[in-house]
């Protein structure tokens, strides 16, 4: 079975890591076993970096830990490019480069907990789901 794509925003990765309890761990486990393919770019990488950083105490992981999650994700991930930029777009634009992201590599599907954050991205071919709707969509 071919992995599905994904774009997996920064609070999935940090509710997955959090609680082994829970539908974003569960996402998280889809790309150990090849069942998601999170496509990464430099900008999600070093986001992923300062928010497990930042909330390294609630996560109780040591750098050695961060650093071989995020060894271990771009090792499972495939990386885009983003060569062009129309920011902002979103109500947050903290989340536009999750947007310009996907549509550089045509990933159809943004897995985020904020789905308010992504409002309008449907005119793009792309959807945000929550992890237990991407979950339920596999069955």
């Amino acid at each position: 079975m071919k992995s599905q794509k994904i774009v997996l925003d920064t609070n999935v990765l940090y509710a997955g890591l959090h609680s082994s309890v829970g539908a974003s761990y569960r996402v998280l486990q889809g790309i150990d076993n090849k069942t998601f393919l999170p496509i990464l770019s430099t900008t999600l990488l070093f986001e992923y970096e300062d928010i497990l950083k930042r909330k390294q105490a609630d996560l109780a992981l040591s750098n050695q830990e961060i650093e071989t999650i995020l060894d271990n994700l771009c090792y499972f991930s495939e990386f885009q490019k983003v060569y062009f930029l129309w920011r902002p777009y979103l109500k947050d634009p903290k989340n536009d480069h999750v947007l310009e992201l996907a549509v550089a590599s045509q990933v159809k599907t943004i897995v985020t907990h904020n789905l308010k954050d992504f409002r309008r991205i449907e005119q793009f071919g792309i959807k945000a789901i929550t992890p237990k709707s991407l979950l339920e969509n596999l069955k």
